[in-house]
């Protein structure tokens, strides 16, 4: 699930969007392997990253459309990475 807002009380913009994983495992993992990706650019923008059951949940808040339309892509693009990666060498399922 997603949603983009812009906060009244700071102006800036914000996005959320949380991630189903079949397990709390492979949503750690995903955390872990997401977390130590800073933002390139140090104002303009943050990013906060939380597990919750099998949830991974992602915040952004950021001053420009710009800044966060790239940030969210980069994201993506990792997230994708990672999950293709978790899916080639997790244990072969049980028929």
């Amino acid at each position: 699930m997603a949603g983009g807002e812009r906060n009244t009380e700071t102006g800036k913009l914000e996005f959320s969007l949380d991630v189903p994983f079949p397990s709390s495992r492979e949503a750690v993992i995903a955390l872990r392997s997401l977390s130590p990706d800073q933002e390139p650019r140090r104002g303009g923008i943050s990013k906060q990253l939380n597990v919750s059951g099998s949830t991974l949940s992602v915040r952004w808040s950021a001053d420009e459309a710009r800044i966060l339309r790239v940030s969210v892509n980069s994201f993506l693009d990792h997230l994708s990475l990672v999950m293709e990666t978790m899916e080639a060498f997790s244990p072969p399922v049980a028929l």
